[in-house]
Protein backbone atom coordinates (compact mmCIF):
# COMPACT_ATOMS: atom_id res chain seq x y z
CA UNK A 1 0.00 0.00 0.00
CA UNK A 2 1.05 3.56 -1.05
CA UNK A 3 1.34 6.73 0.89
CA UNK A 4 -1.51 7.90 -1.46
CA UNK A 5 -3.78 4.78 -1.64
CA UNK A 6 -2.93 5.03 2.49
CA UNK A 7 -4.42 8.42 3.14
CA UNK A 8 -6.85 9.48 0.04
CA UNK A 9 -7.27 13.20 -0.98
CA UNK A 10 -10.31 13.89 1.24
CA UNK A 11 -8.96 11.49 4.34
CA UNK A 12 -7.85 13.46 7.67
CA UNK A 13 -4.24 12.39 8.41
CA UNK A 14 -4.43 13.11 12.60
CA UNK A 15 -1.58 12.08 14.67
CA UNK A 16 -0.83 11.66 18.41
CA UNK A 17 1.62 13.94 19.76
CA UNK A 18 3.19 12.94 23.00
CA UNK A 19 5.90 10.13 21.40
CA UNK A 20 5.01 10.10 18.10
CA UNK A 21 5.92 14.09 16.85
CA UNK A 22 7.57 14.92 20.22
CA UNK A 23 10.48 12.74 21.68
CA UNK A 24 9.09 12.48 25.15
CA UNK A 25 12.97 11.36 26.19
CA UNK A 26 14.08 14.51 25.24
CA UNK A 27 13.46 16.21 28.35
CA UNK A 28 16.02 13.85 30.26
CA UNK A 29 18.36 13.52 27.87
CA UNK A 30 18.68 17.18 27.45
CA UNK A 31 20.07 16.81 31.14
CA UNK A 32 21.54 13.69 30.96
CA UNK A 33 24.90 14.79 31.81
CA UNK A 34 23.62 16.31 34.83
CA UNK A 35 22.02 13.47 35.73
CA UNK A 36 24.69 10.55 35.31
CA UNK A 37 23.98 6.90 34.60
CA UNK A 38 20.34 6.59 35.67
CA UNK A 39 19.00 9.30 33.43
CA UNK A 40 17.30 6.72 30.72
CA UNK A 41 15.45 4.66 33.51
CA UNK A 42 14.51 7.77 35.16
CA UNK A 43 12.76 9.08 31.44
CA UNK A 44 11.41 5.72 30.87
CA UNK A 45 10.03 5.43 34.37
CA UNK A 46 8.77 9.39 34.00
CA UNK A 47 6.81 8.10 30.67
CA UNK A 48 5.21 4.85 32.13
CA UNK A 49 3.83 6.33 35.08
CA UNK A 50 2.30 9.44 33.29
CA UNK A 51 0.41 6.96 31.06
CA UNK A 52 -0.62 5.16 33.69
CA UNK A 53 -2.14 7.90 35.67
CA UNK A 54 -4.19 8.43 32.57
CA UNK A 55 -5.66 5.23 32.43
CA UNK A 56 -6.73 4.30 36.10
CA UNK A 57 -7.70 7.81 36.33
CA UNK A 58 -10.49 6.86 33.78
CA UNK A 59 -11.11 4.12 34.69
CA UNK A 60 -12.22 5.49 37.92
CA UNK A 61 -14.18 8.04 36.28
CA UNK A 62 -11.86 11.00 37.50
CA UNK A 63 -10.09 13.53 35.48
CA UNK A 64 -6.65 15.49 35.99
CA UNK A 65 -5.37 17.55 33.92
CA UNK A 66 -2.37 15.81 31.96
CA UNK A 67 0.65 18.87 33.47
CA UNK A 68 -0.62 17.83 36.52
CA UNK A 69 -0.02 14.04 35.57
CA UNK A 70 3.00 14.67 34.37
CA UNK A 71 4.43 16.62 37.59
CA UNK A 72 3.31 13.90 39.63
CA UNK A 73 4.84 10.94 37.25
CA UNK A 74 8.37 12.76 37.58
CA UNK A 75 7.68 13.30 41.50
CA UNK A 76 7.27 9.53 41.69
CA UNK A 77 10.27 8.69 39.24
CA UNK A 78 12.60 11.25 40.94
CA UNK A 79 11.97 8.99 44.45
CA UNK A 80 12.02 5.93 42.62
CA UNK A 81 15.52 7.17 41.68
CA UNK A 82 16.81 8.37 44.63
CA UNK A 83 20.15 8.52 43.36
CA UNK A 84 19.61 11.19 41.43
CA UNK A 85 19.46 15.06 43.05
CA UNK A 86 15.65 15.96 43.01
CA UNK A 87 16.55 19.71 42.87
CA UNK A 88 17.13 18.43 38.81
CA UNK A 89 12.77 18.62 39.45
CA UNK A 90 12.42 22.40 37.53
CA UNK A 91 14.87 21.75 35.05
CA UNK A 92 12.75 18.78 33.56
CA UNK A 93 9.45 20.24 33.27
CA UNK A 94 10.39 23.03 31.53
CA UNK A 95 12.38 20.74 29.22
CA UNK A 96 9.18 18.69 28.93
CA UNK A 97 7.56 22.12 28.14
CA UNK A 98 9.58 22.43 24.97
CA UNK A 99 10.11 18.80 23.87
CA UNK A 100 12.16 18.14 20.60
CA UNK A 101 10.05 17.31 17.49
CA UNK A 102 11.25 14.33 15.46
CA UNK A 103 13.42 15.91 12.88
CA UNK A 104 11.10 14.16 9.81
CA UNK A 105 8.20 15.71 11.71
CA UNK A 106 7.98 19.41 10.35
CA UNK A 107 8.44 18.10 6.39
CA UNK A 108 5.56 15.25 6.84
CA UNK A 109 3.38 17.24 7.33
CA UNK A 110 3.83 20.03 5.08
CA UNK A 111 4.10 16.85 2.54
CA UNK A 112 0.28 16.56 3.23
CA UNK A 113 -0.67 19.70 3.46
CA UNK A 114 0.74 20.50 -0.08
CA UNK A 115 -1.74 17.08 -1.10
CA UNK A 116 -3.96 19.17 0.65
CA UNK A 117 -5.02 16.78 3.11
CA UNK A 118 -6.05 17.95 6.06
CA UNK A 119 -4.28 17.11 9.35
CA UNK A 120 -4.87 17.18 12.81
CA UNK A 121 -3.35 16.19 16.25
CA UNK A 122 -5.19 14.68 18.82
CA UNK A 123 -3.64 14.21 21.89
CA UNK A 124 -3.67 13.84 25.94
CA UNK A 125 -1.80 16.34 26.21
CA UNK A 126 -3.69 19.85 27.84
CA UNK A 127 -4.08 22.56 24.89
CA UNK A 128 -1.46 24.97 26.85
CA UNK A 129 1.49 21.84 26.72
CA UNK A 130 0.41 21.25 23.33
CA UNK A 131 0.23 25.37 22.25
CA UNK A 132 3.46 25.82 24.08
CA UNK A 133 4.87 22.14 22.79
CA UNK A 134 4.41 22.96 19.13
CA UNK A 135 5.75 26.90 19.25
CA UNK A 136 8.70 25.94 20.31
CA UNK A 137 9.09 23.16 17.95
CA UNK A 138 8.14 25.39 15.43
CA UNK A 139 5.09 23.73 14.05
CA UNK A 140 2.45 26.10 15.73
CA UNK A 141 0.46 26.66 11.96
CA UNK A 142 1.30 23.13 10.95
CA UNK A 143 -1.48 21.53 11.67
CA UNK A 144 -5.24 22.43 10.55
CA UNK A 145 -6.76 21.44 13.77
CA UNK A 146 -4.98 20.95 17.22
CA UNK A 147 -7.18 18.59 19.49
CA UNK A 148 -7.01 18.16 23.38
CA UNK A 149 -9.31 15.46 25.13
CA UNK A 150 -9.24 18.23 27.93
CA UNK A 151 -12.68 18.71 27.75
CA UNK A 152 -13.80 15.55 27.57
CA UNK A 153 -12.26 14.57 31.16
CA UNK A 154 -11.21 11.52 29.58
CA UNK A 155 -8.12 10.53 28.47
CA UNK A 156 -7.44 8.05 25.59
CA UNK A 157 -8.24 5.05 24.22
CA UNK A 158 -11.92 6.20 25.34
CA UNK A 159 -13.73 6.23 22.55
CA UNK A 160 -15.16 9.22 23.53
CA UNK A 161 -11.71 10.93 22.80
CA UNK A 162 -11.45 9.67 19.32
CA UNK A 163 -14.98 10.80 18.75
CA UNK A 164 -13.59 14.33 19.13
CA UNK A 165 -12.16 14.02 15.62
CA UNK A 166 -15.50 12.98 14.05
CA UNK A 167 -17.07 15.51 16.00
CA UNK A 168 -14.05 18.27 14.39
CA UNK A 169 -14.30 17.14 10.95
CA UNK A 170 -17.99 15.43 10.40
CA UNK A 171 -16.33 12.89 9.06
CA UNK A 172 -16.95 9.16 9.68
CA UNK A 173 -14.22 7.03 11.23
CA UNK A 174 -13.33 5.37 8.04
CA UNK A 175 -12.43 8.87 6.63
CA UNK A 176 -9.66 9.25 9.20
CA UNK A 177 -5.81 7.51 9.36
CA UNK A 178 -4.56 7.88 12.70
CA UNK A 179 -1.29 8.02 13.63
CA UNK A 180 0.48 7.14 16.93
CA UNK A 181 3.39 5.68 18.28
CA UNK A 182 2.00 4.26 21.20
CA UNK A 183 0.50 1.12 20.35
CA UNK A 184 -2.32 0.78 23.07
CA UNK A 185 -3.46 4.21 21.43
CA UNK A 186 -3.24 2.52 17.83
CA UNK A 187 -5.31 -0.36 19.31
CA UNK A 188 -7.83 2.25 20.85
CA UNK A 189 -8.29 3.83 17.55
CA UNK A 190 -8.66 0.79 15.53
CA UNK A 191 -11.13 -0.39 18.06
CA UNK A 192 -12.59 2.85 17.05
CA UNK A 193 -12.85 2.31 13.61
CA UNK A 194 -9.84 4.06 12.09
CA UNK A 195 -7.35 3.61 9.65
CA UNK A 196 -3.97 3.49 11.23
CA UNK A 197 -0.36 3.66 11.45
CA UNK A 198 2.12 2.70 14.08
CA UNK A 199 5.39 4.66 14.28
CA UNK A 200 7.26 1.67 15.94
CA UNK A 201 10.72 3.66 16.07
CA UNK A 202 12.14 0.98 18.16
CA UNK A 203 11.41 -2.37 16.44
CA UNK A 204 9.13 -3.15 19.73
CA UNK A 205 7.09 -6.51 19.62
CA UNK A 206 3.24 -6.28 18.86
CA UNK A 207 0.83 -6.58 22.08
CA UNK A 208 -2.59 -6.39 20.39
CA UNK A 209 -2.61 -8.98 17.86
CA UNK A 210 -6.38 -8.50 17.75
CA UNK A 211 -6.33 -4.87 17.19
CA UNK A 212 -3.50 -4.46 14.15
CA UNK A 213 -2.49 -1.58 12.54
CA UNK A 214 -2.68 -1.00 8.98
CA UNK A 215 0.77 -0.10 8.28
CA UNK A 216 3.47 -0.11 10.98
CA UNK A 217 6.56 2.35 9.79
CA UNK A 218 9.75 3.09 11.67
CA UNK A 219 9.32 6.88 11.36
CA UNK A 220 7.05 9.27 10.08
CA UNK A 221 8.09 9.23 6.56
CA UNK A 222 6.78 5.72 5.92
CA UNK A 223 3.03 7.31 6.02
CA UNK A 224 4.26 9.32 2.44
Amino acid sequence: MSGSDLIPEDGIAVFDAYGTLFDVHSAVMRHAAGIGTEAMALSETWRAKQLEYTWTLSLMGRSASFWTLTERALDFALARHPGIDPGIRPKLLGAYRDLDAYPEAAGVIRSLRQRRIATAILSNGDAAMLARAMASAGLDDAFDSVLSVEASGIFKTSPVAYQIVLDRFGVSPGGVVFCSSNRWDVAGAVAFGFSTVWVNRTGLPDEYPDLAPTRIVTSLDGIL
